[in-house]
C-alpha cells in the first residue's frame, strides 16, 4: 500500500477533572476530528483522563504507539494542576526544561500585562527536545514532541493551534462521506449493510438508528477516500433498499434527526 493510500490515524487524550465531573462540556473532540479529516487523518480513538500524572502517562504511551499522531487538550496552563507537560515528559523519558523561545514569547506577551511571574513561567516549560505550536491568542504556545501534540483546553485557542498546524502533517486522502436515510429498523437491513460494505473495498458504512412519529428508521453514513467507490456503494445500498420496497433518500427522512459525520 502506498503512502498516499495508507490510512493515517490519530488519537486524542482530553485531560481534566472538570470534563469528567461534567462541570465543563468538551468541545474539542468534534473540532479536532473535523480538522483531522481535512488533513487526511482519521481520529481513531479518544480517551478522557483526570488531572493525574499516572493516568496521563498511561494514556499517552498507549495511544502514541498505536497511532501515527496523538493530540492532547488541557493541562498546559499556569496553575498547579496543569501537569500535562510533566506527564508527557515522563511518558517519553525526557526532562522538563524552560524552552527559551517559549520564554521569549511569554515575556513579550506579558510585557504590558503585568510581567512574567512564576505562574506564567510554567507555560514556558516543555519536554526537552520539543518544538512549539504558535498561539496567536494568549501567547502561551502549544508543544510538539515526536508524534505528540499538546494543545490548550480552551476551544478557541485549540482552534488557533490547529490552524497553525494545517498542512504540516502527513496524511492520506481526505475521507469523503454520503448519508442515506430510510424508514427501516436496523435489524431488517443488517445483512444488506454487511454485503454492500464487503463488496466495496475501503468503504465503511455506519448505521445510526432513530425513532420518530412511532416509526423506526436509520441514517446510513458511507465513508471512503475513493470517490468512485463511495458513489458505487451508495448506489448499491439504495438499489438494495429499493428491492426491499423501502423508500430512501440521500437526506435523512422527514422528522428524523439529521446526522453528519
Amino acid at each position: 500500500m502506498g503512502e498516499r493510500n495508507k490510512i493515517w490515524t490519530a488519537a486524542l487524550v482530553v485531560i481534566g477533572d472538570e470534563i469528567l465531573s461534567g462541570r465543563t462540556h468538551d468541545k474539542n473532540i468534534a473540532q479536532v476530528a473535523s480538522w483531522l479529516q481535512v488533513q487526511g487523518i482519521r481520529l481513531a480513538e479518544v480517551r478522557v483522563v483526570p488531572d493525574d500524572q499516572t493516568a496521563i502517562v498511561e494514556a499517552v504511551n498507549a495511544l502514541r504507539r498505536r497511532n501515527d499522531y496523538l493530540f492532547t487538550t488541557g493541562g498546559i496552563g499556569p496553575t498547579h494542576d496543569d501537569i500535562t507537560v510533566d506527564a508527557v515528559a515522563a511518558a517519553m523519558g525526557v526532562d522538563v526544561i524552560v524552552h527559551p523561545e517559549a520564554r521569549a514569547l511569554l515575556e513579550a506577551y506579558y510585557d504590558t500585562r503585568g510581567g512574567l511571574n512564576d505562574a506564567r513561567m510554567r507555560m514556558a516549560r516543555t519536554p526537552e527536545g520539543a518544538h512549539l505550536i504558535p498561539n496567536r491568542y494568549s501567547g502561551a504556545p502549544g508543544i510538539r514532541i515526536g508524534n505528540v501534540f499538546l494543545m490548550a483546553g480552551v476551544p478557541n485557542i485549540t482552534a488557533g493551534m490547529l490552524d497553525a498546524l494545517t498542512g504540516t502533517l502527513e496524511g492520506g486522502d481526505p475521507v469523503l462521506s454520503e448519508t442515506v436515510g430510510c424508514w427501516i429498523a436496523e435489524s431488517e437491513v443488517a445483512e444488506l449493510l454487511r454485503e454492500v460494505e464487503q463488496a466495496h473495498e475501503g468503504v465503511q458504512i455506519g448505521s445510526y438508528p432513530f425513532f420518530r412519529e412511532g416509526r423506526s428508521g436509520a441514517n446510513f453514513v458511507i465513508r471512503s477516500t475513493d470517490a468512485d467507490q463511495l458513489a458505487s456503494c451508495v448506489h448499491t445500498l439504495c438499489e438494495g433498499l429499493g428491492e426491499m420496497g423501502r423508500e430512501f433518500t440521500p437526506d435523512p427522512p422527514r422528522g428524523a434527526p439529521s446526522f453528519r459525520p
